[in-house]
């Protein structure tokens, strides 16, 4: 049963493929179905068509037709290729560009240092990390006073804030001020954090206004290598630093 119903299957899509004919004719090949004709009639009368159109439109078309558009287009290789004008600019102008240049990101630069300068006065430079930048250094007179010198007697504060950089009060403001702002652990870390993301924030702009500055000087150096004076070049090009040229010394009319 099942050996039947594959062979019926199997009838069922050769004669979807191919259109029953008789067998004295098999040699000949597939007899084309009417559905597969109609598709292959049709895209041959598209073509037949479009053909006809484009010769229509070229007889008709009128010799002496003229658009702006065919001064700058050329036919290579059968394609159209638009010719791409080339702007022309002398070298005032194009020193005039480059000042433009320099002087926009001079400004960007001027307004970076202003920024890192209001985040400097507001942090104090201080080290988020509980380090001192600089030495503090004690002068003494005799050997005995530096064997018995002890940093929290002489600073006149509590051991534990020895070591702090910053809100280093004294004793004596210990034992007659009580203790001000946030004291409990959650809130120290959530300052401590805000603090350390400000010192990010600095770092991250000293870092782009030290960019700026490169790029300003680069910039400046092409604008003054296009002056026609001689000129040699002392040293190359780096990330950090433009290249550095000697020109040949010119009195000035």
């Amino acid at each position: 049963m099942a050996a039947a119903f594959r062979k019926a299957a199997k009838s069922r899509q050769r004669e979807h493929r191919e259109r029953s004919q008789p067998g004295f004719r098999k040699h000949l090949g597939l007899l084309e179905k009417k559905k597969d004709y109609k598709l292959r009639a049709d895209d041959y009368h598209k073509k037949q068509e479009y053909l006809r159109a484009l010769r229509k439109k070229a007889l008709e078309k009128n010799p002496d037709e003229f658009y702006y558009k065919m001064t700058r287009v050329k036919l290579q290789d059968g394609v159209h290729i638009i010719k791409e004008t080339k702007e022309e600019v002398t070298p005032e102008q194009l020193k005039l560009m480059r000042t433009q240049d320099v002087k926009y990101i001079e400004m960007k630069r001027v307004a970076e240092a202003k920024k890192i300068e209001r985040l400097k006065s507001e942090l104090h430079l201080l080290d988020f990390q509980g380090k001192q930048q600089n030495k503090h250094v004690f002068f003494f007179d005799t050997k005995k006073e530096v064997e018995q010198f002890d940093v929290a007697t002489h600073l006149q504060t509590a051991p534990e804030l020895v070591d702090r950089v910053f809100n280093r009060p004294r004793i004596e403001t210990l034992q007659k001020e009580k203790v001000k702002g946030v004291t409990n652990q959650t809130g120290l870390k959530r300052i401590a954090k805000e603090r350390q993301k400000q010192y990010n924030c600095l770092t991250q702009r000293i870092e782009r206004e030290k960019k700026l500055f490169v790029i300003a000087q680069k910039i400046q150096t092409r604008k003054d290598l296009m002056d026609k004076t001689q000129k040699v070049k002392v040293k190359k090009e780096t990330v950090n630093s433009p290249a550095i040229y000697k020109f040949q010394s010119r009195r000035k009319r």
